[in-house]
């Protein structure tokens, strides 16, 4: 990895394949006056013109990636996405001496807060409140019928205590909740990613406990909610399936926010039906978009959303941020955040 501190710094070619509007671009530029700085929008490989990717070093991009043989004097991936698990059989990813990096973190703020109103519209009857709205009815029996699941007092549970995770925790604790989680690593509470100031929870210190991934069931059970904000790999597919589902309360909440297929919706639907659980907001599905005959749609107890929870006309400006961090990291030859392990999974 390159150093400031060399006798004769050599220029770093930085290849940008999205859009990024002038602004943010200067920020970037003002990093080191050793950037050289090239920005292809391109979709496809074959639109960024060979001679660039011959003498490219670092490369910012949302999922275009070169094959080794193209891009030779390639060291670092920075992507655009928090999730990458489309891009993770790719063979630049296997080559030695090429990092690569995740924006997590750069979503967690606004994901965070689609999971409280989610909690809070699951918890204090919303979709039940709009269906009779439409109807023009003013139940009789509104004050059993609307009675509520208040976040105080209650039990929630965090499937993956990444940056997303951490936040909905940081959230939860005005509220008065309890947390409970599950991390790859349960002995090891504290946060070594990418952590913008005043977010998240970098020591663990909003989660009352926290639950090795296999003790997901004895999590479950304890839980007035749960919520999934895992990343995809080959062990979390269908890691929330028919037993975990059988271990939620009856009275429990399920918020999906992670990737289509990391929970069975077979088991899902089947449990949304038969009211083993009461209610559930999902944001992503294991066929997108959503097809019209899928029965969720016409679920009573059930809120569905167009997978928009990281959405916010922010985010370029806190990727960018996170990329600007990362890049004096790299010319410093300091360890990047949100390294990705090919065979991790993320």
């Amino acid at each position: 990895m390159p150093t400031e501190q060399s006798s004769t710094p050599q220029p770093v070619e930085v290849l940008i394949t999205l859009q990024i509007p002038d602004d943010l671009l200067a920020r970037i530029k003002e990093v080191s006056p050793r950037l050289k700085i090239s920005m292809h929008t391109a979709t496809k490989t074959d639109e960024v013109p060979g001679e660039v990717w011959s003498r490219c070093h670092v490369l910012y991009t949302n999922r275009v990636l070169p094959t080794p043989e193209q891009a030779p004097e390639l060291r670092w991936i920075q992507f655009h996405w928090a999730g990458v698990d489309h891009a993770l059989d790719a063979p630049i990813l296997r080559k030695p001496g090429v990092l690569a990096t995740t924006l997590s973190g750069a979503a967690a703020s606004q994901m965070a807060e689609f999971v409280v109103m989610m909690l809070l519209a699951l918890g204090h009857c919303l979709p039940d409140m709009f269906a009779h709205q439409k109807r023009a009815e003013w139940p009789r029996d509104r004050w059993e019928r609307f009675l509520p699941q208040e976040l105080r007092g209650s039990t929630v549970g965090i499937v993956g205590y990444g940056s997303i995770g951490r936040q909905i925790a940081r959230l939860l604790h005005s509220f008065g909740a309890t947390v409970l989680a599950t991390k790859r690593d349960a002995m090891n509470p504290g946060d070594t990613g990418y952590i913008p100031d005043g977010m998240g929870d970098p020591q663990g210190d909003f989660v009352h406990r926290l639950y090795p991934s296999e003790a997901v069931c004895s999590m479950f059970k304890e839980c007035d909610f749960v919520v999934i904000c895992l990343p995809k790999t080959p062990r979390t597919v269908n890691m929330i399936g028919a037993n975990e589902i059988a271990a939620l309360k009856p009275t429990a909440y399920l918020v999906d926010v992670s990737r289509g297929g990391i929970v069975n919706h077979s088991a899902l639907i089947s449990a949304l039906k038969d009211r083993k659980i009461a209610g559930a907001a999902l944001d992503v599905f294991p066929e997108e978009p959503l097809p019209p005959e899928s029965p969720l749609w016409k679920l009573p107890n059930v809120i569905l959303t167009p997978h928009i929870s990281g959405n916010t006309r922010h985010y370029q400006e806190r990727a960018v941020e996170l990329f600007v961090e990362n890049l004096r990291r790299y010319l410093t030859g300091l360890p990047l955040y949100n390294l990705i392990d090919p065979a991790r999974g993320y």
